[in-house]
């Protein structure tokens, strides 16, 4: 019997309560070495044993195995059912080819304690890893003889031939324990890892499926583990998921892969039976299937997750304003999908619902402006800019703002500047800097490019200013209405006439018929050559050759500006992604020797080496 175990001896409590009193008990003469050395043996050998055993993990740690297995067999002649050592040599002979030693010591232990599980686990495994089948087959027997209706010893026995690599024999008695048992779900996982690893994806869906009616929390594992399915293998696997009337988590299953497997509209339209019925459960379920869309950006997905987000509105409770927040998200994110019709129905709920808390009403009433906006209504967006008393303060200062962009982007300069009239913040300045540049008042946008500092809008605003600015240093004219034609074309998106805007701009501006009254003929013409080139350069292949030809004439006709390198970089790089390597390489070992003082030679560094295969193409 196991020392840890055992009751203690009349003599032991005594000696432990005397030992207790703190020197209150005198030790007579009669008190005996024996009884002293009793004490003490049982007051350190549970201490020492776990000493060795700590100091046997020690050098399986280092890697001597000999040392430790030397420890752990000790300890097993001094307690032969002491698990921890018994789980030592497990570890540490099989890389010394010395497992067969554990099989005495196994036995051993299973027969001082034969209705130790733990014990008898060992000794299976050590069994099944010696190729000894028949004497494994006979402990596992046992074993679930003496514990029917208990899946450990199948499930025992199974990892052990798992670990010897039969896999086989492993699924054969996974299924012995299923019919012994009599439940059909029972070892529905390993089984479905067996099929997994045999390629019978298909037998792993179907164990999966089956499994989670006992399991529901593993429907993650399931559709993580099926998600690797080979491409051939994936419509079969969806066919067998989706036949007939599948339960309520195999829907789920499926919903989840074809999700994984790049079709979101279909997995929405499999997924959303499951979440049919009101419950939190089903509330739950929406919710991660929204989740899980939303970590892939095509446009079916953003659709596949304002749908979900949108079930999810109605399964989530009205009290607390759970319900109306759900609607502003679902309705944000048919936004993002495109599906503006989609949204303004789920936001118009939110804003006619009187009891909606403040902030879901406040989201609801800022989301319908800007889809609004984003719709391109913009005259029904001011409109509620003007009249929707619900808006705060802050939400109509920043919705103008947007408001104002949007018709600066479409062009609307006159209505932009209608919106900005009694705005003072940087923003605005901003804002009236870009309409006055796209009305060719270059001086006064630059000035107020300049009022408007660093921090009106985001980090892109501030970098996209700093760029004009820098731009219109080099333009000599204090006005001039083609440049502002031209960029305000690249602002509204059309480039391929913005291309040509620019080229008849530097044009006036090498003739000095730009008429601005700044003197000096030509003066940035290259930039506004290199910016039209810029843009070429990201049209289709007939515009890339005018690319080409513009960045060529700069670099010949550029001088020693900023504009030369900065064209024959960019004409490298479209000679890179024109597959004509050579050419680039050209390009970039001119400009690193011509311009040794550039600023975009280090640039050209890196694209001469990425070139040439130093580094990687990212």
């Amino acid at each position: 019997m196991r020392l840890s175990s055992r009751l203690p001896s009349r003599s032991e409590e005594w000696a432990r309560q005397s030992i207790a009193l703190k020197g209150s008990v005198v030790l007579g003469p009669t008190f005996s070495l024996g009884i002293l050395g009793l004490i003490l043996s049982v007051l350190v050998v549970r201490p020492l044993r776990a000493q060795a055993i700590g100091q046997g993990f020690e050098l399986e740690r280092a890697g001597q195995y000999d040392q430790a297995a030397a420890i752990y067999l000790a300890a097993l002649r001094a307690d032969p059912t002491n698990l921890s050592a018994l789980l030592g040599l497990e570890r540490v002979l099989p890389p010394i080819n010395r497992l067969g030693e554990l099989l005495p010591a196994a036995q051993r232990a299973a027969a001082a304690s034969p209705s130790n599980v733990a014990l008898r686990g060992v000794l299976l495994r050590t069994y099944v890893a010696l190729n000894e089948p028949d004497s494994g087959r006979a402990v596992a027997l046992r074993w679930a003889a003496a514990a029917p209706g208990d899946e450990a010893p199948y499930r025992e026995w199974a990892m052990a031939l798992e670990d010897a690599h039969r896999h086989g024999a492993a699924r054969d008695v996974l299924l012995l324990g299923r019919r012994t048992l009599g439940r059909p779900g029972a070892f529905g996982i390993e089984l479905a890892e067996l099929s997994q690893l045999a390629g019978d994806w298909e037998g792993a869906a179907r164990e999966w499926a089956a499994a989670l009616t006992d399991a529901p929390v593993q429907l993650p594992n399931a559709a993580s583990a099926l998600a690797e399915a080979p491409d051939a293998q994936r419509e079969r696997i969806a066919r067998l998921l989706t036949e007939g009337t599948p339960s309520t988590l195999t829907r789920r299953l499926a919903g989840e892969l074809l999700l994984n497997w790049g079709q979101p509209l279909r997995a929405w339209a499999v997924f959303e039976p499951s979440v049919a019925t009101p419950s939190a459960d089903a509330a739950f379920a929406a919710r991660r299937f929204a989740d899980l869309a939303g970590a892939r950006r095509t446009p079916d997905a953003r659709r596949a997750r304002a749908l979900a987000l949108a079930r999810y509105a109605d399964l989530a409770p009205e009290v607390g304003g759970a319900a109306a927040r759900a609607r502003a998200d679902a309705a944000r994110a048919f936004i993002e999908a495109g599906d503006r019709v989609a949204a303004r129905a789920v936001l118009e709920r939110v804003a006619q619902d009187s009891n909606a808390p403040p902030d879901a009403q406040r989201l609801a009433q800022r989301a319908v402006v800007e889809a609004l906006i984003e719709g391109g209504q913009r005259n029904e967006a001011a409109q509620q800019l003007a009249t929707n008393a619900r808006l705060s303060p802050d939400d109509r200062a920043s919705l103008r703002l947007r408001l104002v962009r949007a018709r600066i982007a479409a062009g609307e300069l006159d209505r932009a500047d209608t919106e900005l009239a009694r705005d003072s913040s940087v923003e605005a300045l901003a804002l009236q800097g870009w309409i006055a540049l796209y009305r060719g008042r270059l001086r006064e946008a630059q000035r107020l490019f300049l009022a408007a500092g660093p921090y009106a809008g985001d980090q892109r605003d501030a970098v996209d200013r700093t760029t004009m600015v820098a731009l219109l240093q080099r333009v000599p004219d204090d006005s001039f209405p083609e440049l502002g034609s031209a960029l305000s074309l690249l602002a509204q998106g059309d480039s391929l006439r913005a291309v040509a805007a620019l080229r008849l701009a530097a044009a006036r501006l090498a003739t000095g018929e730009s008429g601005g009254g700044g003197g000096g003929a030509g003066g940035g013409r290259p930039d506004l050559l290199l910016l039209a080139g810029r843009v070429a350069a990201r049209l289709d292949t007939l515009q890339q050759r005018t690319a080409l030809a513009l960045f060529d004439e700069v670099v010949s006709t550029g001088g020693q500006g900023a504009a030369a390198p900065a064209a024959e970089l960019e004409w490298a790089r479209l000679l890179e992604r024109r597959a004509q390597t050579a050419e680039a390489i050209r390009h970039l070992e001119h400009l690193i020797l011509t311009y040794p003082g550039s600023a975009v030679v280090p640039e050209a560094r890196r694209e001469l080496e990425r070139a040439k295969g130093a580094i990687p193409r990212s």
